[in-house]
């Protein structure tokens, strides 16, 4: 974490236990999003440094994918009167990037920087998710595209002054009680991540049910608890920051199935009801 809006969220693969990045998802929806999203605008994505053929095919799916967030985001802001949308700059990157929150590098996992308001992915990253975790899907499956949404998502906690305000209780509190605001901004960029899925299919036919299925069943393996288990036998929830695999399976479904923003309710739930 950075200080005032300066802040580094690590997202879907920010949380890295022994050498397992997180992620949610699974599926496929490439050949729709070339007809939501078209191609980015030039200043809505950075491409630093030389990248090999398979990493320009994930560059080129990732802007995609950015360009789909714009314009289901656009169009949420007018549905409920919030105004024009903002959208973030994605930047693409391999190795390491200098960062408004600090460095960036793959091991971190992407991440949004509310300091430059930007999504920061370095494309090695995809790679790692499939060799590690096995992730289902090619070059343009849903779960690489989700992981960009869930970053997105995060941007949409800082226009709605959520994370400015999280991260001003982060620094006055105690770590398990940090933790517990992270959790919650977490799930909440995994409902926001949801409510773009659900405009995606609704506009065009994007996620059947076998991708929502294999999405679930890939996220029950994403939550801190089951990370935890893997990597050392047991589970700490006083440290967990991105929330439990039932947490974050309910959150993304409850976006996905309602694409209501005002959803979003993560802070006013109980500990009990999370």
């Amino acid at each position: 974490m950075g200080t005032g809006t300066k802040i580094g969220l690590g997202g879907i693969g920010g949380l890295i236990i022994a050498g397992l990045i997180t992620l949610l998802m699974g599926g496929n929806i490439g050949d729709v999003l070339q007809q939501a999203g078209g191609m980015a605008m030039q200043n809505e994505t950075v491409q630093e440094g030389e990248f090999s053929e398979e990493e320009q095919e994930l560059a080129t799916f990732s802007k995609q994918v950015i360009a789909s967030t714009e314009d289901i985001w656009s169009q949420i802001f007018r549905e409920y009167g919030i105004g024009e949308y903002p959208a973030p700059t994605l930047v693409l990157y391999t190795g390491t990037t200098q960062t408004a929150c600090g460095q960036g590098n793959a091991a971190v996992g992407p991440f949004y920087c509310s300091g430059d308001q930007k999504v920061y992915l370095d494309l090695s990253f995809f790679q790692t998710m499939d060799r590690q975790l096995g992730v289902k899907g090619d070059n343009s499956s849903l779960a690489k595209a989700y992981v960009i949404a869930h970053e997105v998502g995060h941007h949409i906690e800082y226009l709605m002054g959520t994370l400015d305000k999280a991260h001003q209780r982060m620094q006055a509190t105690n770590q398990t009680n940090a933790n517990k605001y992270s959790v919650r901004l977490e799930l909440m960029a995994d409902f926001y991540a949801g409510v773009w899925a659900h405009y995606e299919s609704r506009m065009f036919g994007s996620i059947s049910d076998k991708d929502l299925q294999e999405a679930i069943d890939c996220a029950q393996k994403i939550g801190d608890d089951y990370l935890q288990k893997r990597s050392q036998g047991y589970a700490q929830p006083e440290s967990f920051t991105h929330g439990t695999s039932a947490q974050r399976m309910k959150w993304f479904k409850l976006g996905y199935q309602t694409g209501d923003v005002r959803r979003a309710t993560t802070f006013q739930e109980s500990d009990a009801t999370l």
